[in-house]
């Protein structure tokens, strides 16, 4: 009988133990904490130095027959270091980027382990299934707790999780963020009391919906889903309408790690300069990529097809668009962009307008050096998949596809089935309509672009108050279409310029350091060509400026006011600001070269305050020793070349 007791003793005491155990995960310079505790539910808190970060996350798995985090029982604890250098086949932010961290796997009773991971400026778990066959997920939990209010800054959808992820960003403290508040869209950027800054999104979605997230009504956020369609059918020539849903968020395999979930934590310049979407992307799926060729586009939406000063009828004819070749061949641009309106239906991507033939401008371009792609809707490409080899047998080098406006597992398997085509045909693949750049890309690199932002399409809706977030939210998580270079500049207030003259929001100067600031391995140029040769000098830095860079390096950076960065390519520097509706005056270093050069710059004119197009170029030599003084205007701009002697 005593051994009885004994025995039942020490089962309440290994009971105790393992309701309350906590295992702890430093990043490798000891600054990031995250503690997991293991009680009635799996949860984690972070802290950065002193400073709590997040007083609890409760995370967890449905399915069917189990409730993974719900009363864990621990099987075993594996504790490792990842130190590793990741190589960029399209980098748009650096060649090479460290993996470095503490990693942290938890394996249970049920069959699925939990992976932590602790970087010096970050903080990333997920759930790894260990089953067989196929898994039912039928909700996922993270509830995110914090220690007090913080300021969110976030993109709320108006429409449900039908949206075009193209909302600006509201800014309001979490505890007035609600329950019954519209949820918002991935990335979110929080700020503490403290200044502490913390960009919440997730990487390695595949065959699982995207996270959306609303508010608790206790200064906290949780994580909700679309579920999976049962059924669903178009809604008008690029809709898509769910008629009726599985009971599941995801039917998937019971053998695979799930997406990651991750926070960026740091100063203003740890969340411009992350890469963590990149390093918890995956590996590469293509054996060659030396095909993928980045770079910058000559797009006809935006401006309606206008140029003048031509003895042609301009429009959407071959003539005009061998204008537009012929503007991009003297330029070095790349690509030219048939948008919505070469085809006589949007729906039938093989009959084209009468005075449109896309073989005859593929061919012309390739005399030119200029490639072409063509603009489609999603259910187009879904409804003739068999377009993509149709042309790119005729030559077209890739795809702008449009008007996805879902992220629930079958669009997610979408975009991966459609990037996979497009790389068997050696074709580069530009999403907009879409949401953010989640891992594909890096699964895929062919996918080069995503738009899923406010951007200069709006008109003088894309105000610079909002496009000054961008840096640190939307494009701190991947490559973001953006299509910048109006040459129509105007402050805000003048922006009236729509259809055939269009006018974009920001001095001439902003514009053109958008094309340094932003990340994208496909960039617009969305003026007319007319208004380009019209500005040869700002259009000559335009088209010299990479998509892709060798090397990054944040110079100044605040969110919501400013935003500084150097970029290498080769021996090259490229220097960009950006600033919104309040002024600024910069003093910048630039020790980060290595020898002395001239530079070339461009600035806000005396009177860009009010008059947008006015700018100022200039020349100067430098050395790593010398500063910068830059002054930006309000919605102003500098941008800038560094040529080595």
């Amino acid at each position: 009988m005593v051994r009885v007791w004994m025995l039942f003793l020490m089962a309440l005491v290994f009971g105790e133990t393992q309701a309350m155990r906590t295992e702890s995960l430093l990043s490798p310079n000891g600054d990031i904490k995250v503690d997991v505790t293991l009680a009635d539910s799996l949860l984690f808190t972070v802290s950065k130095g002193q400073e709590c970060i997040i007083s609890s996350c409760v995370i967890g798995l449905q399915l069917p027959r189990q409730q993974m985090g719900v009363k864990p029982r621990l099987k075993s604890v594996k504790r490792d270091i990842i130190d590793e250098t990741l190589h960029n086949a399209v980098p748009i932010k650096n060649a090479d980027t460290p993996n470095k961290a503490s990693r942290l796997t938890l394996s249970f009773q049920g069959n699925y382990d939990v992976e932590f991971r602790a970087y010096d400026h970050a903080v990333a778990y997920r759930f790894v299934l260990k089953g067989k066959g196929t898994a039912d997920v039928m909700d996922e939990k993270m509830v995110m707790d914090f220690p007090t209010p913080f300021t969110a800054h976030l993109s709320k959808t108006k429409t449900g999780f039908w949206t075009s992820y193209e909302y600006p960003y509201s800014h309001l403290s979490t505890k007035d963020y609600g329950s019954d508040d519209e949820m918002t869209y991935l990335p979110v950027l929080l700020e503490t009391p403290q200044g502490t800054k913390i960009l919440l999104s997730e990487s390695d979605v595949r065959d699982y919906p995207a996270m959306f997230l609303k508010g608790t009504a206790r200064h906290g956020l949780e994580a909700v889903f679309p579920r999976s369609p049962k059924k669903w059918e178009p809604y008008g020539d690029r809709g898509f309408l769910v008629t009726e849903e599985h009971p599941y968020l995801a039917s998937t395999s019971a053998n695979r790690p799930l997406p990651w979930r991750f926070l960026v934590v740091g100063d203003d310049a740890d969340i411009v300069s992350n890469e963590m979407e990149r390093i918890l992307g995956g590996t590469c799926e293509l054996e060659d990529t030396n095909w993928i060729k980045p770079g910058k586009v000559s797009w006809d939406w935006w401006n309606h097809w206008t140029v003048w000063n031509v003895d042609f009828v301009t429009g959407i004819n071959n003539a005009t668009y061998r204008y537009f070749i012929d503007f991009a061949s003297a330029y070095g641009i790349d690509y030219i962009l048939l948008d919505e309106g070469w085809c006589k239906d949007v729906s039938d991507p093989y009959t084209t307008r009468d005075d449109i033939d896309v073989r005859q401008l593929v061919e012309y371009g390739r005399e030119k050096g200029v490639g072409v792609l063509l603009w489609l809707t999603w259910l187009t490409v879904e409804q003739h998949m068999d377009l993509i080899a149709h042309y790119a047998d005729m030559g077209v080098k890739g795809l702008k596809i449009d008007f996805m406006d879902h992220s629930d597992q079958w669009m997610v398997n979408y975009y991966e089935r459609v990037a996979k085509e497009c790389a068997r045909h050696k074709m580069i693949v530009d999403f907009h309509g879409s949401f953010k750049p989640a891992g594909l890309e890096i699964r895929y690199p062919n996918v080069l672009s995503y738009e899923g932002v406010l951007g200069m399409e709006q008109g003088r809706g894309c105000h610079p108050d909002n496009t000054i977030w961008l840096p640190f939210i939307r494009n701190a998580v991947g490559p973001m279409d953006f299509t910048p270079g109006s040459m129509a500049s105007a402050q805000p207030e003048d922006n009236n310029g729509t259809g055939s003259l269009p006018m974009g929001s920001g001095t001439r100067a902003y514009q053109m350091a958008l094309y340094v600031v932003f990340e994208s391995a496909l960039q617009m140029l969305a003026d007319s060509p007319t208004r380009y040769i019209n500005e040869e000098e700002c259009t000559r830095f335009i088209a010299m400026t990479p998509t892709t860079w060798d090397e990054s390096r944040v110079l100044s950076a605040k969110a919501g006011s400013h935003y500084v960065v150097a970029r290498r390519k080769g021996r090259q520097w490229f220097v960009g600001a950006i600033t919104g509706s309040n002024p600024q005056d910069l003093t910048i270093s630039l020790d980060f070269l290595e020898q002395g050069g001239e530079l070339q710059f461009f600035q806000d004119g005396a009177n860009a305050h009010r008059i947008a197009v006015d700018y100022k170029k200039g020349r100067r030599s430098v050395t790593p020793s010398d500063s910068l003084r830059l002054h930006l205007a309000r919605n102003g701009g500098w941008c800038g070349v560094i040529q080595p002697q």
